[in-house]
């Protein structure tokens, strides 16, 4: 088998996988779990919504439902026959800057998993009449995030944190675009994008890699190997303020700033301040806002990061009459983060929840298909997990609290979904000069 590279023997040991990279192009991730009872593989795309120019927004998206439409020698229906036969699990999901396809499966049926999954990323029928058939699925899909407003919310603040940049939009593109996509413009982003350069085949379970290898060597073959999207950072404006007015029984208030990119060391600093302030049940937002004042079921802060650019937001949804106090407890919260940082108790809490979630969430394996595919596609390496719990561990408190403080006294923009004007006092108490 000709290889253009692979793992060293350091980095096999270091992570438990291994690496190999094909004359096309396209790499293979493993990772071998001899006690598993299954295998887990999953074909992983360096595109996403980011990625696709407005009028094109949604593609990727409609390519996730359409590839398990068919194939040119298998229908819809056959391949889910095939799946159930076996008791294995397919399915697929569109990110911002990546897609991914994948079944979970009876180690015994490797073979049958690799060859489905590979036919159905590199041979979509996208015949016409299944086409306009997802078409309708995804437009209900659309209207159904549209009429749930926590949705709304969050969508709609990812669009006010990155406004008039693709990684504002929804993933899901819009009523319009989705509408507008013909069969061949899906099928011809299909083949600019779809290429072995520009994919990553990850798999882990009771396996071997070269069986692995082997099986996907002739995947897109003859294809051009093609090049990753090229990506722009977005500009530094932010919408303070985005209102949607519409009757329900409670109203959604979303926060957000930028935070540092998924390059910048500065990451894992958010990581640990996110716990603290409302990555979970102990976080201060959730002790103080729902189990001291009872002011929210849902309250939580979440980080992301992208290729150049990256955020921090805060959900929480409360009765209309309790929007101003809800304001009032968050915007004191943080206050206070920004003004005394986080305590060693809180940093040591933090760490201990974020290396027993890493580690938790390594018990099978698809969650460890999962880590080698998106650690691939987006930095082109996986880090060892011991690796990355070392570089969490080494962040000193007074870097938490740097950051924390960088990215709270940053702009931020604020969204307000429910029965409430643009002109309520609680509503304008949400944005800060």
């Amino acid at each position: 088998m000709s290889e253009r590279g692979s793992g060293g023997a350091a980095w096999r040991a270091a992570t438990g996988c291994t690496k190999t990279v094909l004359p096309s192009g396209l790499r293979v991730v493993t990772e071998r779990m001899p006690e598993a009872r299954s295998v887990s593989i999953g074909v992983w795309v360096d595109v996403g919504s980011r990625d696709e120019p407005d009028e094109l927004a949604g593609a990727s998206h409609f390519l996730e439902h359409l590839l398990f439409k068919g194939t040119e020698s298998r229908s819809a229906r056959s391949i889910a026959v095939a799946v159930d036969a076996v008791g294995g699990e397919l399915n697929a999901f569109t990110t911002r800057e990546h897609t991914a396809f994948y079944t979970r499966l009876p180690a015994g049926h490797l073979g049958f998993g690799l060859e489905l999954l590979t036919d159905v990323v590199a041979a979509p029928a996208f015949r016409p009449h299944e086409v306009e058939a997802e078409r309708e699925v995804i437009l209900d899909e659309i209207l159904m995030s549209e009429e749930t407003p926590d949705d709304v919310a969050m969508v709609k603040l990812n669009e006010a944190l990155f406004p008039g940049h693709p990684l504002g939009r929804e993933t899901l593109g819009s009523q319009e675009t989705v509408a507008s996509l013909s069969r061949d413009v899906i099928a011809a982003f299909h083949a600019e994008h779809y290429r072995p350069s520009c994919l990553v085949v990850a798999a882990a379970g009771d396996l071997h890699h070269d069986e692995v290898v082997e099986a996907v060597s002739g995947f897109f073959e003859g294809a051009p190997a093609g090049a990753g999207p090229e990506r722009t950072p977005p500009g530094e404006q932010l919408v303070p303020l985005t209102v949607v007015e519409r009757p329900s029984e409670q109203v959604h208030y979303a926060l957000g700033w930028r935070g540092p990119d998924h390059d910048d060391p500065d990451r894992y600093a958010l990581w640990i301040a996110n716990q603290v302030v409302g990555g979970g049940m102990s976080s201060r937002l959730f002790q103080e806002i729902r189990e001291e004042r009872g002011l929210a079921y849902t309250v939580f802060t979440a980080p992301a990061t992208y290729r150049g650019a990256g955020s921090l937001t805060l959900y929480a949804g409360t009765a209309p009459g309790r929007l101003g106090e809800l304001v009032e407890v968050v915007d004191a919260v943080l206050d206070d983060l920004v003004a005394h940082g986080i305590t060693a108790e809180e940093h040591a809490v933090a760490l201990g929840c974020i290396e027993g979630s890493m580690l938790l969430g390594l018990e099978d394996s698809a969650s460890r298909m999962s880590r080698l595919g998106a650690s691939e596609v987006t930095r082109r390496e996986v880090i060892p997990v011991d690796e990355q719990l070392r570089r969490v561990r080494a962040v000193p408190t007074e870097d938490v609290n740097r950051v924390l403080a960088e990215v709270l006294s940053g702009p931020r923009a604020a969204v307000v979904v429910g029965p409430l004007g643009a002109d309520d006092p609680a509503v304008t108490r949400a944005v800060r000069a």
